[in-house]
């Protein structure tokens, strides 16, 4: 009597393939929200414990000490558990002190994970700073360490600063989101670059290390191409970097000067986005948008010169890494750690 044949071997019935993505889709979905709910209930005690400690020591004139005290009992009561230990505990203290809402607590803070958490206490001194980041963190999924590079690339600060005509050409509410799209001065620190590069070579080295450029970027930009081709009237153009924003539902076309803005520049992108309306942009897309990035502009200028054209187009500096010393260079991380955390590769920090 021969042994069947191993499961894996059988033809599968018909329909079986889509039946098993649908089951695997369930299951990791059901996985997600175990986990989120986990994390919200961990949240949320260590919220409500930080509480107390504030409010028995204002009421009873505790001091730090009972900090300690009061880790040694909960390690005691709890061995198997950690987070007990008299740092964590100071940090539920602040987290109660930072957001002392419930509400928010429950519906905006209990979606983070806790050391992200702990991260915009330590490293963000204001409320609005705090909410601004923690928001982005849950809306992009920002693992920790992207979160410490935004904080420290200062996004808050350079979120809708570029200089742009995006409320005389776009209706509402486009023109306030691609206005929030953009940023003034893009970090390109990235690269390893001196000021002294050139057009191509930072095109070449931005297209080489794209996964991190899209993060400066920001969410929503999908990269389309580099130097792509336009036939126009028989003679060819070529644009510098092309990209598709997902929230705006339009091409965005990137054009790198190495030197002072011009509004002559402005010409020259204007003529690309009326070429990608024409031969790349469907019905269903946006109008195109523009952003001209340069080593430096006279905002007068660029307010100027954008004022009068009836495309939508913004202008924003780049900055490139600077000529550092040789130990300060050595303490960055690398392109490389940096794309394995882009990639969601395992952190090796301990946070226990």
């Amino acid at each position: 009597m021969t042994n069947p044949p191993p499961a894996s071997l059988i033809p599968p019935p018909n329909g079986y393939a889509d039946w098993l993505a649908e089951l695997k889709s369930r299951i990791h979905t059901a996985q997600q929200r175990a986990t989120l709910a986990v994390n919200r209930e961990l949240v949320l005690l260590y919220w409500q414990i930080g509480r107390d400690i504030l409010e028995r020591q204002a009421r009873e004139g505790w001091g730090s000490k009972v900090i300690e005290r009061l880790a040694h009992d909960l390690r005691t009561a709890f061995p198997d558990i950690k987070g007990f230990s008299t740092r964590n505990l100071k940090y539920m203290r602040a987290f109660a002190e930072a957001w002392p809402e419930t509400e928010f607590v429950q519906q905006a803070a209990a979606q983070l994970p806790w050391f992200h958490l702990c991260t915009l206490i330590d490293k963000l001194k204001t409320r609005a700073e705090r909410d601004w980041y923690l928001a982005k963190a849950v809306e992009h999924n920002w693992s920790r360490n992207i979160l410490v590079i935004q904080i420290e690339v200062n996004a808050r600060g350079r979120s809708g600063q570029a200089v742009n005509n995006f409320a005389l050409c776009l209706p509402k509410p486009q023109s306030d989101l691609a206005r929030e799209s953009l940023k003034d001065p893009y970090r390109f620190d990235f690269l390893g670059l001196t000021n002294e590069a050139q057009e191509r070579e930072i095109e070449s080295a931005l297209v080489q290390h794209v996964t991190r450029f899209l993060l400066e970027l920001g969410a929503g930009f999908a990269f389309v191409g580099r130097q792509v081709l336009l036939e126009v009237g028989d003679d060819d153009f070529f644009i510098d970097l092309l990209f598709y924003h997902l929230k705006l539902h339009c091409y965005v076309v990137i054009e790198l000067k190495g030197g002072k803005f011009k509004p002559e520049h402005l010409g020259q992108l204007g003529f690309y986005l009326t070429a990608v309306d024409a031969q790349v942009k469907s019905e269903q897309d946006a109008p195109t948008i523009g952003l001209l990035l340069c080593k430096s502009k006279n905002k007068v200028v660029a307010e100027y010169a954008l004022r009068d054209s009836a495309q939508p187009m913004g202008v924003a500096e780049y900055q490139l890494l600077e000529n550092l010393p040789t130990e300060l260079q050595t303490s960055l991380p690398s392109i490389e750690q940096i794309e394995r955390e882009l990639a969601g590769l395992p952190d090796d920090a301990d946070e226990t």
